[in-house]
């Protein structure tokens, strides 16, 4: 393929390089570097990934998108490895980004941008404020892909449940792409809001098995102090309660939540509440990142925490995260599980569990496996 893509950062960012590789086909030798800057760490991968692509491929052009390179071209540009560095306005008509990378899932973009003002985020920086895709458009995206074999669609964005246009909510969304779409047997969200999921969204969840019953939550912290100055519009009882009102509409959801350790003016009395905020919700999928300053940041003029306490800070809460997951994948021992094989390694549930196919995996404890499956003939299908 003369075109290669490679993609940093969340899953909006793969479902736009997809969208890229199709448009650019004939491009060329051309390796286009999807950058993302959430984090310092983030941004010290896209650098480390411009280098090896370099490396690799010598003779293609390099050239960089993305969020890091919205906010800082000129220091993309004046790396010796990069070609050339693509600016995106996105103020400009959008177009519905998506794709499945050779695989069976599909990740369709809905909306872009963000109105909120987190006080650690820069995201909204670089892609402006929140506007969403017309609904026709995004359902004319999912068909395209379940055409060419998607089995699973992912809906995402950068705020996905701010999703509004022509008085259409992010639940009426999901409710419309389900009902107009027998086809679309499988339906999951990317990272929710936990205060912007809506009536409508919680109707499918109490009531729609094709809804993937796992929700991916951006909490962000336990503690109501942390959160205010994080400029979160939920409080902890908030995110508790709608964790208990998930949980009771739907009796085989599972948690997963982003939360950052170490925030600015952090005490170990909050960090504590952070650490708790695992249980209270029952996080079975935790993904942790210790803070860093953001440039242009609120947060990064406020008081640090010291850098080897927000790491330890850090690790602490993985530690429990990753406790609270192996537990979780044990208790599912015996069980029958709906599971999509997406390659001839792996799977996931509904719940999304990862599931390996037997013999492709070695000494991989604690995770189910798939027996039977062969060479790759139940790729794309259910078992």
């Amino acid at each position: 393929m003369s075109v290669e893509t490679i993609t940093l950062g969340c899953r909006l960012n793969f479902a736009e390089s997809e969208e890229m590789k199709r448009l650019r086909a004939d491009n060329g030798l051309l390796t286009i570097v999807n950058s993302c800057a959430v984090t310092a760490e983030a941004e010290r991968q896209t650098r480390q990934a411009i280098r090896r692509a370099r490396r690799e491929r010598p003779d293609a052009r390099i050239v960089v998108i993305g969020c890091a390179a919205q906010l800082s071209p000129d220091a993309y540009r004046s790396m010796p490895e990069v070609d050339a560095v693509e600016l995106r306005d996105f103020a400009a008509p959008l177009t519905v980004a998506a794709g499945y990378r050779g695989r069976v899932r599909s990740f369709v973009a809905v909306q872009t941008g963000c109105d909120h003002r987190c006080t650690f985020c820069t995201i909204w920086q670089a892609r402006g404020p929140s506007r969403s895709l017309p609904y026709a458009a995004v359902r004319d995206a999912v068909v395209r892909e379940l055409e060419a074999g998607a089995r699973e669609i992912v809906l995402t964005g950068v705020d996905v449940t701010s999703y509004t246009t022509d008085g259409t909510g992010f639940g009426t969304l999901c409710q419309r792409l389900l009902g107009e779409l027998p086809r679309l047997e499988r339906l999951r969200l990317s990272s929710l809001d936990s205060i912007e999921i809506d009536p409508a969204l919680m109707e499918l969840i109490a009531g729609e098995t094709r809804l993937m019953p796992h929700f991916h939550l951006s909490l962000q912290a336990g503690d109501d102090l942390i959160l205010k100055r994080m400029r979160r519009r939920h409080s902890r009882g908030d995110a508790v309660r709608t964790v208990a009102a998930i949980k009771a509409a739907r009796s085989d959801a599972t948690i997963g939540a982003d939360l950052i350790a170490g925030f600015p003016t952090e005490s170990e009395e909050a960090a504590l509440n952070t650490l708790q905020l695992l249980d209270d919700c029952d996080v079975v999928a935790g993904h942790i990142f210790p803070f860093s300053p953001r440039p242009n940041t609120p947060a990064a003029r406020m008081p640090q925490v010291e850098r080897e306490i927000v790491k330890a800070r850090a690790a602490r809460l993985r530690d429990r995260a990753a406790e609270r997951r192996a537990d979780w994948l044990r208790s599912l021992a015996g069980t029958s599980q709906r599971v999509l094989i997406e390659n001839k390694e792996r799977g996931h549930s509904d719940g999304f569990a990862p599931i390996f196919v037997a013999g492709s995996v070695r000494g991989q404890s604690g995770l189910a496996t798939v027996t039977g499956v062969g060479d790759g003939q139940l790729i794309g299908e259910f078992a």
